[in-house]
């Protein structure tokens, strides 16, 4: 009795091989664009939040007599009619928003600074975004570094 036998269906093991080398070809090419994409939406959600919160500490300010920048940014969800939605905001940061965290500090009644920071660098977001009261959003795109005043105006 032969062990092979004639007119046998099914795919033989180098057959299977060969699929899923061809699966893992293909896999090793699709993921890392797959997490470049997604990074690149976490730093784009980030500046529109930053430019989103900005305008809203803006908005804030300027319906206070006399005019003043919020102590904290819960006072944006706070006031009547809220200015920003209560899930960003935080009692002095807010909790990590499509993979970054945003830190907001008043020095005086007329100053404030806004910091956007991944949530976990080179996964989340390489670039940390900075507003203030100028108005200005700047960036850092040195990973691990955090944007300030001086750092180059976001194009």
């Amino acid at each position: 009795m032969s062990i092979y036998r004639r007119g046998a269906k099914g795919f033989t093991l180098v057959e299977i091989m060969i699929v899923v080398a061809i699966i893992a070809l293909i896999a090793a090419i699709a993921i890392p664009n797959l997490l470049r994409s997604r990074h690149n939406a976490n730093e784009t959600a980030a500046v529109g939040t930053v430019k989103s919160l900005m305008e809203a500490i803006e908005s804030f300010r300027a319906a206070q007599t006399p005019p003043a920048y919020p102590a904290l940014l819960v006072d944006l969800s706070n006031a009547v009619p809220p200015y920003v939605p209560a899930a960003l905001t935080g009692a002095t940061a807010a909790p990590g928003r499509q993979g970054y965290f945003y830190t907001y500090t008043r020095p005086t009644v007329n100053t404030y600074t806004l910091l956007a920071q991944p949530v976990t660098t080179q996964v989340t977001g390489t670039s940390s975004f900075f507003g203030n009261e100028a108005g200005v959003i700047t960036v850092s795109r040195v990973s691990g570094t955090n944007a300030t005043a001086a750092s180059p105006p976001l194009e």
